[in-house]
């Protein structure tokens, strides 16, 4: 194992360090900033290799060379064989060809020069995103294709807002994206990412797939969701190109039988109709009805990808004339009577207030070295039993902070506490997170609510009161914070901070903050936050008489 390790190229050992670093992790569709690190892995694999196909034609240039030699040799020596043979010194170098020559050229021909790519690759392998990562990447396309409602065509021609690196999507990308779907069950987003590949396949994209293969998937995905007339079209399509096709065939013989059924159940029941006309008009009434109630009625998720989309934000200029910028310096701190920050109100219930130029580039790029080898996959409490734990609902990776780690980290702390003047003794520490493809954190409240009794119980601090949250990067395209039941979005603004209480002066819950994070359609977004407890603030925010208060 030794002489292995000191053949290997001097680039492979370097990797090893590099790679040290990715063997703790996966989950790496959930950071964008840990994916970072595989493209310097790739890029590595590349230049490997490049240098085993260099070997490759160096010893195929070699053979060439024997091979012209020896074929001129060759021509010259049969024309007249024995007066070729009868000089001494052509019938020694013969058997010396024959002898050692042709041995040392079949040597050379078997000789393997993939010993150091492959062994490259072997070591790296171990580290590579898994099968839950590229499932993971693509169920985070059809999300932000769902949430902001981008047609198909448009993701797979890269045309993103906001978009500097441009990558259309090949046939089989589509393909593949397109039997993740389907292996879910998910005949919607199949049909879509089929119908792309069969789409590019017509404007004469070259591609290993073939139409029959992608039209059959296509078909058969329309007829679950009830469509069988389509279905039906694509099959005939699809046995024009495979008129054998088994599964087809057999398919073609059992849509056209269930929409002769149809066919006979729509006619049965218009003959029903015709009888109950008074019947029919109640009933499209009541369908009116309810169509206007549910509008009104919209569920949480419509409004978050709503707000996440800039729709349905329930400012109104009455009350946007009632949010002020100021400068702040906290009733008077030391710290800031000479110097106050910025500060700038984003919505008034629940009251939401922005801190701008609140942390430097400096302290930013410290924060994300320090968070980066430790992050891990985002988790959230477990209400029944108060503990942290993964949920598929936060699509993140997310690292702890505390002064041990830097002495920034710190001064950081204790500017929250000067403007928010909150004590940071009880609070948690630092959490610094970075969204991967599509990264999201769906509704949530920050605090725990009545019917969780033993949130935080651990911790021995009390509710969270209060929640800071530093944004630390621009963002192209996506990432807001929302607050679905009040109709608010708060956009990410590099070196600026939010600040709001989750609960009353009384202690209740302020169930108007419920947020969430929307996914990030394209760049890096990095943000850290501070959850502030109760315990410590009796004398720093002292209780309200009334509930709401």
């Amino acid at each position: 194992m030794l002489s292995l390790r000191m053949e290997l190229p001097c680039w492979c050992l370097l990797l090893l360090s590099c790679l040290q670093s990715l063997s703790a992790h996966n989950d790496f569709f959930t950071s964008t900033g840990q994916m970072t690190d595989l493209l310097y892995t790739e890029k590595d694999l590349v230049t490997s290799l490049k240098d085993y196909i260099r070997a490759e034609e160096n010893k195929l240039e070699r053979v060439k060379q024997w091979a012209d030699k020896l074929d001129s040799l060759s021509a010259t020596a049969t024309q007249d064989p024995e007066g070729y043979l009868g000089h001494p010194v052509n019938a020694f170098k013969l058997m010396k060809r024959l002898n050692t020559e042709w041995g040392d050229l079949e040597s050379l021909v078997l000789s393997d020069t993939t010993d150091g790519f492959i062994s490259n690759l072997t070591i790296q392998r171990q580290y590579f995103p898994t099968d839950e990562d590229q499932t993971g990447a693509a169920k985070a396309l059809l999300r932000l294709q769902d949430t902001y409602r981008l047609d198909a065509n448009t993701i797979s021609t890269g045309n993103l807002p906001g978009v500097k690196h441009k990558n259309p999507m090949t046939v089989e990308d589509c393909f593949e994206l397109a039997k993740i779907a389907y292996s879910d069950v998910d005949y919607y987003h199949t049909e879509l990412w089929m119908a792309q590949a069969l789409k590019q396949l017509d404007e004469g994209e070259e591609s290993t797939l073939d139409r029959v293969t992608v039209l059959d998937y296509l078909s058969y995905s329309i007829y679950q969701q009830g469509e069988v007339e389509r279905a039906l079209e694509y099959t005939k399509k699809l046995l024009e190109l495979d008129p054998e096709h088994q599964r087809a065939k057999g398919n073609l013989k059992y849509f056209e039988f269930q929409l002769e059924k149809q066919k006979k159940a729509a006619e049965d029941e218009g003959t029903q109709k015709e009888k109950e006309p008074e019947k029919r008009d109640t009933t499209e009434k009541k369908k009116k009805k309810s169509k206007k109630v549910s509008f009104q009625l919209i569920p949480e998720r419509k409004k978050y990808e709503m707000l996440c989309r800039g729709e349905g934000i329930k400012m109104t200029p009455r009350r946007q004339s009632r949010l002020f910028c100021r400068y702040y310096d906290n009733n008077h701190n030391p710290k800031y009577v000479l110097s106050p920050v910025k500060q700038q109100d984003e919505w008034d219930r629940p009251y939401i207030v922005r801190y701008l130029d609140i942390i430097s580039d400096k302290e930013i790029e410290k924060v994300k070295t320090l968070a980066k080898p430790r992050l891990r996959r985002a988790t959230v409490h477990d209400p029944q039993t108060g503990k942290l734990t993964t949920a598929q609902y936060r699509v993140s990776k997310s690292a702890w902070l505390t002064g041990y780690d830097d002495p920034m980290i710190d001064v950081i702390n204790q500017r929250i506490e000067d403007l928010s003047g909150l004590e940071m003794d009880t609070a948690e520490e630092l959490q610094v997170a970075n969204y991967g493809v599509g990264g999201q954190y769906e509704p949530h409240f920050d605090f725990g609510r009545k019917d969780e009794p033993d949130a935080f119980k651990e911790l021995g601090t009390g509710n969270r009161i209060a929640t800071w949250l530093f944004y630390m990067s621009d963002v192209a395209a996506g990432g807001a914070t929302v607050f679905p039941d009040v109709g608010a979005a708060v956009w990410p603004q590099k070196g600026s901070a939010v600040f709001w209480y989750n609960l009353f002066a009384s202690g209740e819950g302020d169930y108007s903050t419920r947020h969430a994070a929307c996914p990030v359609l394209v760049g890096n977004k990095w943000v850290s936050n501070k959850w502030i407890h109760e315990r410590g603030q009796e004398w720093r925010r002292p209780c309200g008489l009334s509930e709401n208060e």
